[in-house]
């Protein structure tokens, strides 16, 4: 059965190049003036389905999410083509796999494999230290190797810690805010949106001093709020069960190796900024400077490596399979598809139809108006996906890496820290908050529902945002 699943795979890839790759396939600009806002159908069509089916269809959801996506993508690719000529749809298409997807899930499988070689072994005592150490560190560790990678490395012996207490859902629920958001914001290694920054133009270092200051003073007000919570249900006489599924030990780590491949990947990334040869590799009209193309095969080949080097009892001991980064890659290309219509409106600006939208983030004057950038690109982060939410808005707000770093450093931490912090929102705002959710639920933990969660994502995160929006822009 995996291989004939392998071999579907390799046919769908067969389909795409095939999609992509025919003679004399240059693609002209498309006018964003010229454009409906029909054309970002297919775009909301995909995100509404991330958002509503895991709810409302969960078991078809979990085995077709990938022919869904690839209904919505042909929905948008055959009518566009037949407008707009084949020419400029593969064009279209080239760019978004070549320039954007293609980079962008490299480093999520990279960060994915190598994460995924590191098991922790062990138990300790959950107390309310032990349990705000383990949330600290995650999330120092998440804008070093993704939020994904930090999230899948401690849940299970943080779950592990704490599994003969009784209130357990409000450690998952920090876990979600602290290490599989807000403690990504800090580098493009982090989180997905701050990836796509960096692979427009946006500063490695750039985003790590900027996003410092709102990431530290985040971090310590949650760890703080989780600190007196949990050691108010520690405190309280019923909280230890009467036996302890999994006893104290010795913590041990294994697959130390990966650390040392986190590194080269870091190194990779951070190369890819500053070493500019000026050689570009031109492939049906996508231009592809030579630092990235270099990047991209390292970073393939360090997840390699980590594969043969990494014993196979350790990623069983993580339980670690394939299936998160093959919903995020199948997702995902159809969301880098589709929204290309979406970016094209969004560059007409004032001219295009969603004029009312850039009104919004604007004061008469045409200055972005910063506080509603952070709120309207977490509102959208929150409730449908962070990364094409971080790209909309930067193209709302100039398209330009240059021009928003320079001139408008403001507006570009808006849409950072609106993408990255109200990912934690809901359980669907950032890839690993369902998948911790999913980890949490399987361990025994009465996670709560959507909406149950939103009642503690609300309660607390929405307060912290208006503090966060008085100390940076409205001042």
């Amino acid at each position: 059965m995996a291989h004939r699943s392998t071999l579907k795979r390799l046919k769908y890839v067969g389909l795409l190049l095939g999609l992509t790759m025919p003679a004399l396939s240059f693609a002209a600009d498309v006018d964003g003036t010229t454009l409906s806002l029909g054309w970002g159908i297919p775009f909301v069509g995909i995100l509404l389905s991330i958002a509503l089916c895991p709810l409302l269809i969960p078991t078809i959801w979990h085995h077709h999410f990938g022919k869904i996506t690839a209904l919505w993508s042909i929905l948008f690719l055959v009518p566009f083509t037949m407008t707009f000529g084949v020419d400029t749809s593969v064009g279209l298409v080239a760019h978004a796999m070549l320039a954007e997807y293609i980079p962008f899930i490299i480093l999520l499988f990279a960060l994915f494999t190598v994460s995924g070689g590191i098991l922790v072994q062990g138990n300790l005592h959950g107390s309310p230290k032990l349990n705000t150490a383990l949330l600290a560190i995650g999330t120092i560790l998440a804008s070093l190797m993704g939020t994904t990678g930090a999230a899948m490395l401690l849940i299970r012996p943080l779950i592990r810690a704490n599994d003969n207490r009784k209130h357990r859902v409000h450690v998952v629920i920090f876990f979600i805010f602290l290490v599989a958001n807000i403690g990504g914001g800090l580098t493009p290694l982090g989180d997905p949106p701050l990836f796509i920054g960096f692979l427009k133009g946006v500063d490695f270092f750039w985003t790590a001093i900027h996003m410092l200051p709102p990431v530290i003073i985040s971090s310590l007000i949650l760890l703080a709020m989780f600190y007196v919570v949990d050691s108010y249900y520690y405190k309280r006489e019923d909280e230890m069960e009467p036996r302890d599924p999994t006893p104290d030990s010795k913590l041990r780590l294994y697959g130390k190796f990966n650390f040392v491949l986190l590194l080269a990947i870091i190194g990779c990334v951070l190369l890819s900024g500053f070493w500019r040869p000026g050689i570009e590799v031109s492939l049906f009209g996508v231009h592809m400077a030579l630092q990235d193309i270099t990047r991209d095969v390292a970073l393939l080949v360090i997840a390699g490596i980590s594969l043969a080097a990494t014993a196979k009892p350790i990623r069983a001991g993580n339980e670690f399979n394939w299936e998160p980064i093959l919903e995020v890659a199948k997702l995902f290309a159809g969301i880098f598809i589709t929204i290309g219509p979406v970016l094209a409106i969004l560059r007409a600006g004032s001219e295009g139809h969603m004029a009312g939208l850039v009104s919004m983030v604007s004061d008469p004057q045409g200055q972005p108006i910063n506080a509603m950038y952070f709120w309207l690109t977490g509102a959208l982060s929150g409730f449908l996906d962070n990364a094409p939410t971080y790209l909309v808005f930067f193209n709302l707000a100039a398209g330009d890496a240059q021009m928003l770093m320079n001139q408008l450093p403001q507006t570009l931490l808006a849409i950072s820290m609106g993408s990255v912090f109200m990912g934690a929102l809901t359980y669907i705002g950032n890839a690993p908050n369902f998948m911790v959710k999913s980890i949490a639920t399987q361990r025994g933990i009465q996670m709560p529902s959507f909406f149950g969660y939103m009642k503690w994502s609300f309660g607390i995160l929405i307060p912290l945002f208006l503090v966060l929006t008085v100390i940076f822009f409205l001042f």
